[in-house]
């Protein structure tokens, strides 16, 4: 709706992000706001994104941090249920290193901006309850694991919870790093 109100035509399609079904150099712009960063080949993934950006062209991402809440959230999950073998932290998209690592060789330019996301909800118990029934990474750990299990990692994630939440009621105002990226394409 605002797009169409500032004259752009956007379209939008779901895709597999490590086999994207588009030629190559077919797009001005690609982006990936939380979303690529959860899959489980990053270096083709992120192959996949240069590779259909067009030569000058940018590549906008927005990825939790491994600092962040979202990203002690990961953590926490990995204490409970480790991740497949050979899968790296979706958190790592969050960090400089690891896009220079996965966009060094196609990039003119790396531009990374820290910036902040606030969740708001009723409460922690809000929190999790929403996280664990709609969030695929917590639904997922929650799901795997037995009744004591579960108690134990809501009672851990309401613990990080309350040591970040910054409302000074019962309410959860809750800051979690980001990390704004714009990679600009090698002009080919």
């Amino acid at each position: 709706m605002y797009a169409k109100a500032e004259g752009f035509e956007i379209r939008f399609q779901e895709a597999d992000a490590e086999n994207l079904p588009f030629p190559d150099a077919s797009f001005d712009a690609v982006m990936s706001s939380i979303g690529v960063m959860f899959t489980p080949d990053q270096d083709k993934a992120a192959a996949e994104l240069a590779r259909v950006c067009k030569p000058g062209g940018k590549i906008g991402l927005a990825n939790w941090t491994p600092e962040s809440f979202i990203g002690q959230v990961f953590k926490t999950i990995g204490k409970y249920i480790p991740p497949a073998p050979g899968v790296k932290s979706p958190a790592l998209w969050g960090t400089k290193e690891r896009l220079q690592e996965l966009f060094g060789s196609t990039a003119q330019e790396i531009q990374a901006t820290e910036r902040q996301f606030t969740f708001r909800y009723r409460s922690s118990e809000h929190f999790l309850e929403v996280f664990r029934t709609y969030y695929g990474p917590m639904n997922k750990a929650f799901g795997a694991l037995d009744a004591e299990k579960q108690r134990a990692l809501a009672q851990e994630l309401l613990s990080l919870m309350e040591s970040r939440n910054r409302s000074g009621d019962e309410t959860l105002v809750l800051p979690s790093e980001y990390l704004e990226v714009v990679i600009r394409r090698k002009n080919v």
